[in-house]
């Protein structure tokens, strides 16, 4: 897809100060009314909030989701001998969830997991057998396997009696627990064999009101897709009471869902998210903000290209991880991002793009997992998506997005204030006050960063080598669909991937003919 503007709006403008950039069937699938919305940073504020608002449902919890993890701790350090947490539940979250259910006479829990999960983690196999066997008969586990090949479902979404949600970037799953403070060598932060988990940065949205029953219409049909059951609407049920500790950003806000589906079983590729991406991006006036885990996709990079090229165009700042999780993956994404960083950098002399990466008090990197963008203080999305062709054609993704209005806009600054800040270790009040009195984030940025301990390091163009250039060019770890592509017969069999095949038939064959010279 092209990087340009939409149809709904002239090529050489987005959407004017007084137009929502919201539209209903091109970058969005529903917009809804949030009553209340909340902003959660970080998978230890998060866990506390999703035990208070699961025990408190009565009829209907539906958790949809790359991976869970049924043996993490979700307040860890705080079990009691007999492995319960200060709330009277288990700590554990298999645990946690059987009670749940058996403390609510009328709960149904549905529980539904991308299969390609079970063989990523192999050893979650057994405990996810465990609570489908042994647990109640109100607890409904699937395996989502309705996508074309090597694809995977990557939404983050919980709906609690059809009226409380939560949608965005954090899994309940191993290595996501940590707090804002990101300390180094936290003995709360480590896996059940003892290893420790890296610094792990992440963010969420939490919805009531209309925008949460669209949420959990949406997850039904999910679940209708990968099962063939029709979930039938509880007709009893009563809203969920706000959840101690969890601020109210904003009030009475409209909320945009956007989605990616690839192309499966005969319908249409579904890219709302990288319309909703082209949109906002084109709308901007002074600032474009991103926190992803990749800076890979075309589209978006062709996008932020011509702002750079506009003289009076934005600011651009971008917030990835130091590098993927492994050596591979590394190469693959990051020779790709490097290009990205090459082909922005080119158009930039008004020196308007940055990309960083943060670091703890110990300058360990912080995994940037949060998938973050914020246009102005006009609008802020949080979800699922990263900025990657994967995001953007071929998984599934939900993101949700709210724009400004009478309250939004504080609050957006705010929240941006909020992100900076921690990244920064200052007072979103700091950043605040200093981004105002310098009229820009990146001088606000220079001025607040500090040399040495927590804050933000400028990433640099990664050094291609052989390996890296194939995974980018053939890209093995990125692939998507384009509109009116069909998805092979559902097996997502693409060209890319039998150029990749041949090469490895052809080193193969090297191989075996170099073992066979040594043996002769």
């Amino acid at each position: 897809m092209d990087a340009k503007a939409g149809p709904d709006f002239p090529s050489d403008r987005g959407p004017g100060a007084d137009e929502s950039i919201f539209r209903e069937g091109r970058n969005c699938w529903r917009v809804a009314q949030a009553e209340r919305v909340g902003l959660i940073v970080d998978a230890a504020d998060y866990f506390v909030l999703l035990r208070k608002v699961m025990i408190a449902t009565k009829r209907e919890l539906l958790l949809i989701g790359w991976d869970f993890d049924f043996e993490i701790e979700m307040l860890p350090g705080q079990s009691d001998g007999d492995g319960m947490a200060p709330d009277g539940y288990p700590n554990l979250l298999g645990p946690f969830l059987e009670a749940v259910v058996e403390r609510a006479p009328g709960l149904d829990l549905y529980l539904l997991k991308w299969n390609g999960a079970m063989l990523a983690a192999p050893g979650r196999i057994l405990p996810t057998l465990a609570l489908y066997v042994f647990g109640s008969e109100r607890i409904h586990f699937a395996l989502d396997g309705h996508h074309p090949f090597g694809a995977c479902h990557h939404q983050k979404i919980v709906v609690a009696d059809d009226r409380f949600a939560f949608c965005g970037g954090i899994d309940a799953t191993a290595d996501r627990w940590d707090t804002p403070e990101h300390l180094p060598d936290d003995p709360r932060r480590g896996r059940k064999d003892g290893a420790p988990s890296v610094p792990w940065h992440d963010a969420t949205m939490a919805l009531t009101g209309p925008a949460a029953t669209e949420l959990a219409t949406l997850s039904r049909r999910r679940w209708l897709r990968a099962t063939g059951d029709d979930l039938i609407r509880p007709d009893d049920m009563v809203p969920i009471d706000w959840p101690d500790g969890l601020d109210i950003a904003v009030r009475d806000v409209p909320v945009a869902i956007a989605r990616t589906e690839p192309p499966y079983d005969g319908e249409d590729l579904v890219d709302e998210v990288e319309r909703l991406y082209l949109d906002a991006i084109d709308a901007a006036r002074d600032l474009i903000y991103i926190e992803s885990q990749y800076l890979s996709a075309q589209s978006i990079i062709s996008a932020l290209e011509k702002r750079l090229r506009d003289p009076e165009g934005p600011e651009i700042v971008i917030i990835n991880p130091m590098a993927a999780l492994n050596a591979v993956e590394d190469k693959a994404m990051h020779v790709l991002r490097g290009r990205a960083i090459e082909q922005l950098s080119k158009v930039d002399p008004g020196k308007r793009f940055r990309i960083y990466h943060p670091v703890n008090a110990a300058e360990d990197p912080i995994y940037v997992h949060a998938k973050v963008l914020i246009i102005d203080d006009r609008l802020l999305r949080l979800g699922s998506s990263n900025i990657d062709d994967r995001s953007l054609g071929f998984d599934t993704e939900c993101d949700v997005a709210f724009e400004d209005g009478p309250d939004a806009k504080a609050a957006i600054g705010a929240f941006l204030a909020r992100l900076v800040g921690e990244h920064l270790h200052v007072p979103p009040e700091t950043v605040m006050e200093t981004r105002q009195d310098l009229g820009s984030l990146i001088a606000a940025i220079d001025a607040l960063n500090q040399p040495a301990g927590r804050g933000l390091r400028a990433i640099r163009q990664m050094e291609e080598d052989p390996l890296g250039a194939c995974l980018a060019d053939t890209r093995l770890f990125d692939p998507r669909y384009e509109a009116g592509e069909s998805s092979s017969a559902g097996l997502g069999v693409r060209p890319r991937h039998l150029a990749i095949a041949g090469v490895i038939c052809g080193l193969g064959l090297l191989g075996w003919l170099a073992f066979r010279n040594r043996r002769q």
